[in-house]
């Protein structure tokens, strides 16, 4: 106690002791691990409409989860009024007009390279294209990219997918940083050079369709190096990623788009293939993504700011 004082004391009268650590107390709380359930907006307040589509993924994504902290989160901004859908095989366009903006959590199959998927009727998916060309804004999320690889109008939609037939892969780091590459845009403006997600996918050698004229935002790098057998435990193995086969293998050792936009007809698309489960949704670099990316797809504008977490700061 004594101690303690005393080193106040000198920190008060700025006096460091030689060799003593500085101890820093930033303005921080942690995470909530019990999730809210997103409350109804005001109808009067002139929020953005948002509608998740949802209600088939694989087995290792938490959808119901993340559907409702992409609720709650988005919600508690003041700025956006969101509903989800579990069952869009029976959407139309005259729902779709009702939003602003449609954020894609959805993938076909409850196994990434089963046969069997799930796809929404013909009318249904008619409809959201139709939607995005008349001036609809899209947001494609982690999930989404995991299909589609047979399907090239989806394909174009979103901008590209994971195709692993064709040499598509998550790469074995489940923490690693993202290069912003683009820091005017009006959704990157104000955010470091670099961030960090943690317990997420890195989405490598992707399949892009050839007349998307995507613009990357944010790039992530895979490393021959991450898939040394000492560094990815058994999930990955050790057979299939020796140093021959490493070198045969499409876009190693390269940085991999991981954020884009694209225009599609009259709409916007925002495309963030990060956002694993809700152990990624709780850092603020990913949630200022999300949440100026949501916006801009819906208006073409950015008026939320950059989260403290996620913003620049100096270096020299």
């Amino acid at each position: 106690m004594k101690y303690r004082m005393m080193t106040a004391a000198l920190l008060a009268f700025g006096v460091v002791p030689a060799g003593a650590q500085v101890i820093v107390h930033p303005n921080y709380r942690p995470p909530e691990t019990v999730q809210r359930v997103a409350i109804p907006a005001d109808p009067t307040e002139k929020r953005i409409r948002v509608l998740i589509i949802s209600g088939q993924n694989s087995y290792e994504h938490d959808w119901t989860g993340i559907d409702n902290m992409l609720r709650t989160m988005m919600q508690d901004t003041g700025r956006f009024d969101v509903r989800v859908s579990e069952d869009f095989d029976q959407g139309n366009l005259a729902m779709l007009k009702g939003y602003d903006v449609v954020l894609l959590n959805y993938s076909s199959r409850w196994v990434y390279d089963d046969q069997k998927e799930h796809r929404w009727s013909p009318e249904a998916e008619k409809a959201l294209f139709d939607y995005v060309k008349q001036g609809g804004g899209l947001v494609a999320y982690h999930s989404s990219f995991t299909w589609g690889y047979n399907w090239p109008e989806y394909k174009a939609l979103v901008g590209g997918v994971m195709d692993p037939i064709h040499g598509s892969r998550r790469a074995p780091p489940g923490a690693f940083p993202i290069h912003i590459v683009d820091r005017d845009n009006p959704i990157t403006a104000g955010m470091r050079e670099y961030i960090w997600t943690y317990n997420d996918d890195m989405y490598t050698n992707m399949s892009f369709a050839p007349d998307a004229k995507i613009h990357v935002l944010a790039t992530a790098h895979d490393s021959s190096a991450a898939y040394d057998p000492k560094l990815t435990g058994p999930k990955y193995p050790a057979a299939a990623y020796t140093p021959e086969k490493l070198k045969a293998m499409k876009g190693m050792d390269a940085d991999h788009p991981q954020v884009w936009t694209q225009d599609y007809g009259k709409g916007r698309v925002f495309s963030i293939t990060l956002g694993h489960d809700e152990v990624s949704l709780h850092f603020q670099p990913l949630q200022t993504l999300l949440l100026r990316g949501t916006e801009w797809a819906a208006t073409g504008k950015v008026t939320l700011p950059v989260l403290e977490e996620a913003k620049d700061y100096p270096t020299k």
